[in-house]
């Protein structure tokens, strides 16, 4: 895939944690993955920005299918996936809605949906923060956004992001209920 000249990646992190125990020994070890870009912010230094559609066309396509096959890819394939989520947080030079533009459309939410072969809404959640951010990704069923048992948060913490002009955009896979569930 190429990117566009607006999508400039300083970096991408993934975080995976394989939990065996949370008050017993779990019958099938819960995995969770997370996968962030650390991009410039396309808007920095341009004062407000009425119109933030253009841009978010051109890239959250792209940031969508990176992050979700590079998650998807860390998970073993989209059939081990079973709950995702997507947050983001803009560095302090920016606003908030820049965040929340990148993340909170189908432009975003499509190319995650089809590299799991789900149907719901993602959960996502958007703050502005400093560099040195911990980041809280909701994450809910892949295809029954109401099944309360696969809800559950994951933080991440990258300690030299979000810089002033960047934005953390990240997507976040599971492998099935949050462990010890049973709503």
């Amino acid at each position: 895939m190429s990117l566009s000249t607006s999508l400039s990646i300083r970096k991408i992190c993934a975080f995976q944690e394989d939990v065996r125990e949370d008050q017993r020994v779990l019958a099938q070890p819960f995995k969770h993955v997370i996968v962030a870009a650390v991009i410039r912010n396309p808007w920095a230094g341009r004062g407000f920005v009425e119109d933030l559609k253009p841009v978010v066309g051109e890239i959250a396509p792209q940031l969508g299918q990176l992050l979700a096959t590079h998650a998807v890819g860390i998970m073993g394939g989209a059939d081990k996936v079973q709950a995702f989520g997507k947050a983001a947080a803009v560095g302090l030079g920016g606003d908030y809605e820049h965040a929340n533009a990148l993340i909170h459309t189908v432009l975003f939410g499509d190319p995650c949906r089809q590299a799991i072969n789900g149907s719901a809404w993602m959960v996502g959640n958007q703050k502005v923060a400093p560099t040195g951010l911990t980041l809280e990704l909701p994450m809910a069923h892949k295809d029954d956004a109401k099944n309360q048992n696969y809800y559950h948060t994951i933080p991440i913490f990258i300690p030299d992001a979000p810089r002033a002009d960047e934005i953390v955009v990240a997507v976040g896979m599971a492998s099935g209920t949050r462990p010890n569930a049973r709503l």
